[in-house]
């Protein structure tokens, strides 16, 4: 309220200031330019006033993040990684150029967000070259050796991690160090030395440029190929000792397994295979239908351990050692009870964290509960912006490369919006009065209970919707519903009872406990099932840009994070984020990044399918399209004209798209298609738009747009710009220039701008 009087009043005193010019007989231009002098003056002194109780409570603090953030964002937008010396150097020109400026808060203030976005790119770039390991070149079918590092059941298979010993006949550093194998249910277990005929490949990169990059997130992940086991598992002596850190991984991940079966089996169904994901992290049991319910509540964020569950169950063991430290009246009058609950719950959310798998989302949320914890230790207060910047900080320096990811920003866009709005609330919150009664203080508890749970859905809903819409293309308009229902149970009695029976499971104490918390999760899915039920309950809509997502993220950056008027500056980006997010510019041809097939737009207006591109492939490209259909729905290759060699589709304005995979064909195709497709190698002339072999391993997959000058083209690669998770060196965004519809895709067509 104090910096709204303050506004007010130079307002006001510009008002007294303009009124008597106003009234005299000067001319009305003279008048209004004195008007407009004043009003000017008067703004000035209020955006000024502003900025000083910014800095007065400390916003800027919070900023740093966001500056460190985009430092990452600019490491992974490059075409080429940096020179090792150059981004350190620019972060320590810059912190002293900050130090030297620092009586000049302005250029203090650009120095040092400058050497902060020079630390970011530091990161990302030191992060890069700490987990650099050996890529798979290409598909290869060999005999594979290794260590099971970790497994989970899915369904009628298992998907293993295996430490590689030997593959094939490659040599040592050609042989990737990790890999991610699928193989028919077997009774394996962690650390077992194995020896199997395993088809592996390099992990896929995006379908569609723009889009979701397994390759980059695998390279971080320690995968350097992924792939099917062939045969039968034959267990194998070593040729050396397992590593220590394998052993202990290992021994944790069969404790996750062994626990994983114990809960599924004593509450049975799906509600126990949801139970034991929110235990142990393994999510492997649950169903794809059941996958699919959660998601169209809204509520699939309940079974990926993050921050809801790290938080209930720090809260748990903190509420737990505090009760149960309070009935001992020789510590409860000499020790500071809050303080020993809390350092009691960070080693529970520790232990909670490595028992869960360590995954990134988890580790982070582990950060976040840390540093609030922490907070409470040190007599500060828990819940506060400077807490979170603190956290994102930490997070983006570990594992810079989480920032990409949609986990990272819709937590922190959540936490960020929820933390704004309990400050806004407490700034606002009215004197105290006299104290109500009983009845009345039941009443308000229970009000104030389901309003905020309203509050609270609505908030992060807002907050962590842009992020998720340009992730999945998919928006839950019934969300909020989803989680009014199906949090109070997960809150008040699964995520208590977890914790019970985690502390009572060494001790064969915890049946009684996985029961109960058996009884609280099919509301839940019950719930799941009537919102899911509801019509509309899933929207797909159509893929935005990266220009759309940073402006509705800047929006939620300067929203929560400035505390007075200057906040509702949001409006601009938001406003810019939601025109570029309403009209997007979708295209006409997707291109597998292997030629195994294409989606044209017919002339119904809809993709159809050409060839055999894979499942997770063709959805991307519908959901891309804002198209809810399946992979599996008859209708995609409606409009499509096949044989047993190739296909065409005519798109709306008569050009033609050919799919070929016989060399017969292609010569047909170029002489009467305008683009002609195919995974083989083409040497021969062409006078259609050709996209063979050799322009695939170059460029990646590819998406076109119709325009009045020719096809505009975007692909996922930039050849000669290597990075360390993509294969030929070659990578990032690139585009084809306008260029006649008949002629030929050559080098000199590519340019460098990035993909809308």
């Amino acid at each position: 309220m104090e910096d709204e009087n303050r506004t007010q009043a130079a307002i006001a005193r510009s008002r007294a200031r303009v009124l008597p010019a106003l009234a005299d007989g000067s001319s009305g231009s003279a008048r209004w330019k004195a008007w407009a002098a004043e009003t000017l003056a008067g703004a000035s002194k209020a955006v000024t006033q502003a900025l000083v109780t910014e800095s007065d409570r400390r916003s800027w603090f919070n900023f740093l993040p966001v500056a460190f953030g985009l430092g990452i964002g600019a490491f992974f937008a490059a075409d080429r990684d940096p020179l090792w010396w150059g981004p350190p150097l620019a972060a320590v020109l810059c912190a002293v150029g900050a130090w030297r400026l620092r009586a000049r808060p302005a250029a203090f203030t650009v120095m040092l967000a400058l050497a902060m976005a020079a630390a970011g790119l530091s990161a990302a770039h030191w992060r890069t070259e700490r987990v650099r390991a050996p890529v798979l070149e290409r598909v290869m079918i060999a005999k594979l050796s290794g260590f099971v590092e970790s497994l989970e059941e899915r369904g009628a298979d298992m998907r293993v991690v295996v430490l590689v010993t030997r593959f094939g006949d490659l040599a040592k550093d050609a042989t990737p160090e990790r890999v991610r194998v699928t193989f028919r249910k077997s009774p394996l277990r962690p650390a077992e030395h194995i020896n199997v005929t395993a088809r592996l490949m390099p992990p896929p990169e995006a379908a569609r440029p723009g889009g979701y990059d397994f390759a980059r997130d695998a390279y971080f992940k320690g995968f350097g190929a992924v792939g099917s086991g062939l045969g039968i598992i034959e267990r194998a002596p070593p040729p050396a000792p397992p590593p220590l850190m394998l052993q202990v991984n290992a021994a944790i991940d069969g404790a996750r397994n062994d626990m994983t079966e114990r809960i599924a089996r004593i509450i049975g169904g799906q509600a126990g295979a949801v139970a034991a994901a929110l235990v142990t992290g393994k999510r492997g049991l649950i169903s794809e239908e059941t996958n699919e319910i959660l998601r169209g509540a809204g509520i699939y964020h309940i079974v990926s351990i993050s921050g809801l569950h790290m938080v209930l169950a720090a809260g748990a063991i903190f509420w737990l050692a505090r009760a149960i430290l309070a009935l001992m009246p020789g510590i409860a009058l000499r020790w500071p009870l809050k303080k020993i609950a809390a350092v009691l719950a960070m080693a529970g959310a520790t232990a909670y964290c490595v028992f869960s798998g360590s995954e990134v989302a988890t580790e982070r949320s582990l950060i976040m509960t840390l540093v609030m914890l922490g907070a409470i230790v040190v007599d500060r207060p828990a819940l506060s912006m400077r807490n979170l910047a603190i956290s994102a900080l930490i997070v983006m320096a570990m594992e810079p490369d989480s920032v990409l990811g949609p986990s990272f920003q819709m937590s922190f866009g959540a936490v960020a919006a929820l933390i704004a709005f309990a400050e806004w609330q407490r700034r606002r919150a009215p004197q105290a009065g006299a104290e109500p009664g009983l009845l009345a203080r039941a009443f308000r508890t229970m009000r104030l209970a389901l309003v905020g749970m309203l509050l609270t859905s609505l908030i992060a809903g807002a907050a962590t919707g842009p992020f998720g819409a340009y992730h999945f293309q998919t928006f839950n308009p019934f969300g909020v519903l989803g989680n009014m229902m199906a949090l109070p149970f997960v809150s008040l009695v699964v995520m208590p009872a977890a914790v019970v029976g985690a502390i009572l499971y060494p001790l064969g104490l915890d049946g009684a406990a996985w029961w109960v918390m058996g009884l609280a999760t099919e509301p839940v899915l019950a719930a799941s099932r009537f919102v899911a039920g509801l019509g509309g309950s899933t929207q797909v809509i159509p893929a935005y840009g990266v220009a759309a997502v940073l402006c509705l993220g800047a929006a939620l950056i300067v929203l929560t994070l400035l505390t007075t008027w200057l906040r509702f500056a949001a409006v601009l980006p938001l406003a810019a984020g939601v025109a570029l997010a309403a009209s997007p510019q979708r295209a006409d041809i997707y291109i597998d990044r292997d030629g195994a097939g294409v989606a044209a737009r017919s002339r119904t207006g809809q993709l159809a399918i050409m060839g055999r591109p894979g499942n997770f492939v063709l959805e991307q490209w519908l959901r891309a399209d804002g198209d809810s259909r399946k992979a599996n729905d008859s209708t995609v290759r409606s409009g499509a004209a096949c044989d047993s060699k190739g296909c065409v589709v005519t798109l709306p304005d008569g050009a033609t798209v050919a799919w070929s995979r016989n060399p017969e064909t292609v010569s047909e195709d170029c002489a009467r298609a305008t683009m002609v497709v195919t995974p083989l190698r083409w040497d021969g002339a062409c006078p259609a738009l050709m996209v063979d072999r050799r322009t695939l391993d170059r460029y990646g997959s590819l998406s076109v747009r119709m325009t009045g000058q020719g096809l505009v083209a975007s692909t996922s690669r930039t050849p000669g710009s290597p990075r360390p998770w993509t294969r030929r060196e070659v990578t990032g965004p690139a585009a084809l220039s306008p260029v006649p519809m008949s002629r030929p895709v050559e080098d000199d067509a590519f340019s460098t701008a990035a993909p809308d």
